[in-house]
């Protein structure tokens, strides 16, 4: 075992539960779970540079990320919120149930998917304007778009059997 794969168990075996334990204050278990692995490997990817004591360090990169975790999360729900309230309602059982399904779906994607498939079906804009507001050029915003959606229809092929197995 090299040095800094030592000063990094030495690390975790020392500090993990703390990191842990003040993560699951801010978050479910499986996110907590998550943010306290991710700390972990930036800690090993920055490991010449953690500083002594290493524990304020550790919880002030866990705390960033839980904090970037929600905005994600909030970014996310206020996106869909939007577009359920914009989507024209639904007069039929089916119809809605199939409305949510495709809401649910989109709220899967991340959030730079869920952006390409709006500006692109729901906005109706061409690949260069979408890029623009993207940030990007037309053609990575056609890939982008292009992954958007085949991810948007896997999420949807494995809700649309349980639909189904409802109606």
């Amino acid at each position: 075992m090299d040095d800094s794969e030592a000063q990094l168990t030495a690390l975790y075996k020392g500090h993990y539960r703390s990191v842990l334990s003040y993560v699951l204050l801010r978050a479910e278990q499986q996110t907590a779970e998550e943010i306290t692995s991710e700390t972990f490997l930036i800690a090993w990817r920055k490991i010449d540079r953690v500083p002594e004591p290493p524990l304020p360090w550790l919880l002030g990169v866990a705390r960033n990320l839980v904090r970037t975790q929600r905005r994600s999360l909030l970014r996310r729900q206020t996106l869909v919120e939007r577009l359920a309230e914009i989507a024209p309602a639904a007069d039929v059982a089916e119809q809605v149930a199939e409305r949510q399904a495709a809401l649910n779906a989109l709220a899967e994607l991340s959030e730079r998917d869920a952006e390409a498939v709006l500006l692109a079906s729901w906005y109706g804009l061409g690949p260069a304007e979408a890029a623009k507001i993207a940030g990007c050029s037309a053609r990575t915003f056609n890939v982008r778009l292009h992954r958007a959606r085949r991810r948007l229809a896997e999420t949807l092929d494995r809700t649309r059997p349980t639909f189904q197995e409802q109606s």
